[in-house]
């Protein structure tokens, strides 16, 4: 098996596999900027893939360097559809010009992911020479650097994003900004109770399918018309110009 450096430890606990609600609300906060060809990069086990088939694009390539790669690979692999799907054990930065060989990618997917990554400026750049002309990458991350708690540090944090820090950095790498909005400003009280002040280490799988299924439904529809001035999480999609 090939060596590589593993930048970060992987999914996001709050990100998990049965939190459909939520992601089905970033994907189609994602959906109008996506492709044909896409790239996830950091996919975990394939829940946020799996939405992505739905999406109906012709390649989907799939990049994950922690062991969840093993899972990736097992839920992925027998996917239906027309899709072309691809894996790659390994961090962006080591695969970019093998995925740009040929057909320069014009969707990348971030799903927190990018505050994993402690050269974050380094990785947009690569980020940006891979894509396609015009090509998009959409990118979710916790946001609100006052929320940053020993629990972000213990799933391999390196930052809470400000909505301006993200979009300079973005700016930076050659990208012009499309879409740039907090995200889940319900979910701001709760992490700062637990995480902040009780300094919890730990989430509980029941409370997140709880605030799955009984929250996002009810939030969804007021961001969707009354965008927040803060969240706790922060959407950001950026075309390359």
């Amino acid at each position: 098996m090939e060596n590589f450096e593993v930048e970060y430890i992987g999914k996001d606990l709050e990100a998990m596999d049965f939190a459909e609600n939520y992601h089905r609300w970033i994907l189609d906060l994602f959906k109008p900027y996506i492709g044909k060809d896409i790239v996830e990069v950091g996919a975990g086990t394939g829940s946020f893939s799996q939405l992505l088939l739905e999406t109906k694009p012709e390649t989907l390539r799939l990049i994950e360097p922690s062991e969840m790669f093993i899972a990736l690979s097992e839920n992925l692999s027998g996917s239906n559809g027309t899709a072309k799907v691809d894996f790659f054990r390994n961090i962006f930065t080591q695969v970019a010009d093998e995925i740009s060989t040929g057909s320069q990618p014009d969707t990348l997917i971030y799903i927190n992911v990018l505050e994993h990554i402690e050269d974050d400026i380094r990785e947009l750049e690569t980020v940006h020479r891979t894509l396609a002309d015009h090509g998009r990458v959409c990118i979710f991350v916790p946001s609100m650097p006052m929320l940053f708690s020993e629990f972000d540090k213990r799933i391999g944090h390196f930052r809470r994003y400000t909505k301006k820090e993200l979009v300079k950095k973005c700016e930076a790498a050659g990208f012009k900004i499309r879409v740039a909005r907090y995200f889940d400003f319900l979910g701001i009280l709760p992490w700062l109770v637990k995480y902040r002040m009780m300094r919890s280490l730990t989430m509980e799988s029941g409370a997140v399918r709880l605030y799955d299924r009984v929250a996002v439904p009810l939030i969804r529809p007021i961001e969707n018309i009354l965008q927040p001035p803060i969240g706790k999480n922060l959407l950001v999609v950026a075309e390359k110009v």
